[in-house]
């Protein structure tokens, strides 16, 4: 059933809440775009020899689920993004097959991907969930509306950072390697108040849900990074 109590879903997941469950859902309900950092959070950051990290299916479940979860409550389906420091050819691959809209990478300052995203798409920073693990997202951890943390006990210090500076509205139990996007995805569609309708379209493959998935595979990702100095668009990975 659906759960509309949000101290019970606060018991449910076992992350740390820096912000309540309440003022989580009136950010939610603000968000129009999803944007991910990839080494770390999809993944536990581990690199193959040709640097490549992976992602797995039941998070990318997790994220489908999410912007379906979206698109119920407005009707519009968000902005998708990843932005990475590095070139991951894992990360193209997932973008291209789930339509994400853009994926910026080899990007060091990764708020010059994000002002780039946001006046591209035309949103405000307020309007973005972001998602990220590590030093080099804190930039933009700092001015989004949405804030979750990928957990990691590894880094004990800069995890009391983010507290003290309210750089995180959620930090997941799971780690990057654990499933803890599909973590953050569940605990977000339990406090919009409609998990059990959101699985029950996925389903029974409902119109509603062809209506979502036609949309969302409509577009395909742009690739974006430097090239002297200023974000460039790049051909099709």
């Amino acid at each position: 059933m659906d759960i509309n109590d949000l101290d019970l879903i606060k018991g449910l997941f076992s992350g740390s809440f820096l912000t309540e469950p309440v003022a989580i859902k009136e950010k939610l309900f603000r968000v129009k775009a999803f944007v991910f950092d990839w080494d770390g959070v999809f993944n536990d950051g581990t690199k193959d020899a040709s640097g490549s990290s992976p992602f797995n299916e039941v998070d990318s479940m997790g994220l489908n689920m999410l912007r379906f979860n979206h698109h119920l409550r407005t009707g519009e389906n968000p902005l998708t993004a990843v932005i990475t420091g590095e070139h991951n050819t894992a990360a193209f691959t997932l973008a291209k097959r789930e339509h994400f809209h853009s994926v910026y990478y080899r990007i060091k300052n990764k708020m010059d991907a994000f002002h780039h995203l946001c006046e591209s798409y035309a949103i405000k920073p307020e309007e973005v969930a972001y998602f990220y693990d590590d030093i080099l997202d804190l930039p933009v951890a700092s001015v989004c509306g949405l804030r979750v943390m990928i957990g990691r006990p590894g880094s004990p210090m800069m995890t009391e950072l983010v507290k003290k500076d309210a750089l995180a509205d959620y930090i997941t139990a799971a780690g990057g390697g654990g499933n803890a996007l599909r973590e953050a995805a569940e605990m977000l569609i339990a406090l919009n108040g409609n998990y059990d309708e959101t699985i029950r379209q996925r389903i029974e493959y409902t119109a509603r849900y062809q209506e979502y998935i036609t949309a969302r595979n409509t577009p395909n990702p742009t690739f974006y990074t430097i090239t002297d100095s200023k974000i460039t668009e790049q051909p099709d990975k």
